[in-house]
C-alpha cells in the first residue's frame, strides 16, 4: 500500500468523453484517458482492504491492489506482468467489461470506488506503447493438437494458454476474422478493432493457426475434425437471439440486433457485406426492444447513421437511481444505468410490452404497446402506439446455435439449452470435447468468457498431460 492516507486526500476522477456532438460523427473512440500522474493518484486511493472484495466482483481475479500499488509507486512494466497473469486481454476489459470489481470496492460504500476499470486499461496501454507485450511460451511443443472452435474472447484465451503450454493449438472460426462479438458486435466506438488485430499477431506468433471461414458441422464435418485432434474446445457464443413473436413480427425493417451491429461493424472494416440487404437506420424512426449493453450499442450505431428518433422499450420496471448498499454490496446491484449512447440522445421507457407491430405496404410503422405493472399484468388504459421505420431486437440470447455442430457431435445440452459441461473439468458428455464461455454459461460478459477460456484451457492441458501448471 503505496500511500496509506491516499483515499482520504484524493477524489475519485475518471476518464471523460469527447462531447457527444463531435463523437457521433465517426465510429472511432471517444473515451479520453487520464494522465500519468492522474493515474496514479488514482491507484494510490486503493485501501489495500483486508479483504479485497474487489477480487471476487472481479471474474478472472484480477489481484487489484497489488497492480494498483506498482501504478502508484510507477513501477508500469512490473504492473503488466502481474495484471497479464490474470487476464490475457486486459485492453479488450479495460473498454468494455461493466467493472464488477468496482462495484466491489470497499469505497463504492461511499460511491466513490477505485477506478479499477481506468488504471487496468491504462497500464496495458502503456505495456503496448513501451514494447512489453511479447510473444511467450511456458514448455517445449508436447506434440498434442488441439481444436478451438470459435474465435470470441473465451476461445482466444484457450488457445493462448494452451499454445503457451507447448500445444498446437488451431482456431476455426466461421467468419473471415477472428473476435466473435468483440469484432462483429461491439460497435467500434466503444473498442475499436486493431486492438484484436494486434494481439491476434502476438498469438500467431506464439504458435496459434487460425483457419477462419471455416464453420464447423456446416462446411467442415464435426466428427471428422474430431478424429484429426487429441482435445476439442466448443467457445462459440450463444447465438440463438430471443424473439418476440408478435403480431406483424413478419414486417419488414424488424430486425435482431446482431443482423444491424455487425453489418456496420464491417462497414468500418471495409470488410465486404455477408449480403446485398442493408439494415440502416438513417432517417428513420428507430425503435429499440431491450434495455442491455446490446440495445444501447443499437443506440450508438443508430444515432451515428442518422436515425431521426432512437428509443428504448424495457418491459421491466425502471430500476432504482441508486441502490441500497447496506442490501447489496459487495454484489453487482439492480440499479439504472446511463451508457454513453443513451447521452448522445436516445428516449427511454420502462415497464412497457409491445403487443403487435402494424405497417403499410409490408413495412413497419407502427408498434403497439401496454404498460405493465411489477407483476408484468397489463395496466388498464395504457395502450399507446409508437411510430417505428425500424425496430431492432434487443432482449438477449437464449442459447448457443444447435445446428451443425452441436448435433453433429452429439453433445449434451443442459436445461436451457446450453452446452453442459461443469466448471471443474469443462468436459462434455463427448470423449475429448470441451465447452467454455457463452457456449457453456449462456449469454455472459467478455471477463467470464476469457474467465472460462483460461479454466478450460487448464483442464485439457491436464488431460492431455496428465498435470498443469496452467493457472486457474
Amino acid at each position: 500500500m503505496g500511500k496509506v492516507t491516499g483515499f482520504l486526500e484524493i477524489e475519485r476522477q475518471d476518464r471523460t468523453y469527447t462531447p457527444a456532438a463531435d463523437r457521433v460523427r465517426n465510429y472511432k473512440e471517444f473515451v479520453i484517458p487520464l494522465s500519468e500522474e492522474a493515474t496514479r493518484n488514482q491507484a494510490a486511493r486503493c485501501m489495500n482492504c483486508g479483504i479485497p472484495f474487489c477480487h471476487n466482483g472481479c471474474p478472472v481475479n484480477n489481484q487489484i491492489p497489488d497492480w494498483n500499488d506498482l501504478v502508484y509507486l510507477g513501477d508500469w512494466e512490473e504492473a503488466s506482468r502481474n495484471l497479464h497473469s490474470t487476464n490475457n486481454f486486459p485492453e479488450f476489459t479495460g473498454r468494455v467489461c461493466p467493472a464488477p470489481c468496482e462495484a466491489s470496492c470497499t469505497l463504492n460504500l461511499e460511491d466513490t470506488p477505485v477506478t479499477i476499470k481506468t488504471i487496468e486499461c491504462a497500464i496495458v496501454d502503456k505495456a503496448w506503447e513501451n514494447g512489453w507485450i511479447k510473444p511467450e511460451s511456458y514448455r517445449e511443443k508436447t506434440g498434442k493438437k488441439v481444436a478451438v472452435i470459435g474465435s470470441g474472447p473465451a476461445g482466444l484465451a484457450a488457445a493462448q494458454q494452451l499454445a503457451r503450454a507447448g500445444h498446437s493449438v488451431h482456431v476455426f472460426e466461421k467468419n473471415s476474422r477472428a473476435g466473435g462479438l468483440l469484432r462483429y458486435g461491439i460497435p467500434d466506438f466503444k473498442m475499436e478493432k486493431q486492438l484484436i488485430d494486434r494481439r491476434l499477431a502476438v498469438m500467431e506468433a506464439e504458435g496459434v493457426t487460425f483457419h477462419y471461414g471455416a464453420h464447423i458441422g456446416v462446411t467442415q464435418d464435426a466428427e471428422q475434425l474430431l478424429g484429426s485432434f487429441d482435445a476439442v474446445v466448443l467457445s462459440g457464443g450463444a447465438e440463438k437471439p430471443r424473439d418476440l413473436p408478435i403480431p406483424g413480427r413478419d414486417l419488414a425493417g424488424i430486425h435482431f440486433a446482431m443482423e444491424f451491429l455487425p453489418q456496420q461493424n464491417r462497414r468500418v472494416s471495409k470488410e465486404p457485406p455477408l449480403d446485398n440487404r442493408p439494415v440502416l437506420a438513417a432517417e428513420k424512426h428507430v425503435v429499440v426492444i431491450g434495455g442491455g449493453d446490446t440495445g444501447s450499442d443499437c443506440i450508438g450505431t443508430s444515432v451515428r447513421q442518422g436515425a431521426l428518433s432512437v428509443t428504448q422499450l424495457e418491459v421491466m420496471p425502471k430500476p432504482p437511481e441508486k441502490e441500497n448498499k447496506l442490501l447489496t454490496w459487495p454484489n453487482w446491484p439492480l440499479k439504472l444505468r446511463t451508457s454513453s449512447s443513451h447521452m448522445e440522445g436516445a428516449e427511454r421507457d420502462f415497464s412497457v410490452l409491445t403487443k403487435g407491430f402494424s405497417g403499410e405496404n409490408g413495412e413497419v410503422k407502427k408498434l403497439h404497446c401496454v404498460k405493465v405493472d411489477g407483476a408484468m399484468k397489463e395496466v388498464p388504459g395504457s395502450e399507446f402506439e409508437l411510430k417505428a421505420d425500424l425496430v431492432l431486437l434487443a432482449m438477449g440470447f437464449v442459447h448457443p446455435l444447435h445446428d451443425g455442430l452441436l448435433k453433429g457431435l452429439g453433445v449434451k445440452l443442459d436445461g436451457r439449452g446450453n452446452v453442459e459441461a461443469n466448471v471443474a473439468n469443462y468436459k462434455t458428455s463427448v470423449q475429448k470435447v470441451f465447452a467454455a464461455g457463452d457456449m457453456r454459461r449462456g449469454q455472459s460478459l467478455v471477463v467470464w468468457a476469457i474467465r472460462e477460456g483460461r479454466q478450460a484451457a487448464r483442464a485439457v492441458d491436464e488431460y492431455l498431460m496428465g498435470e498443469t501448471t496452467l493457472p486457474r
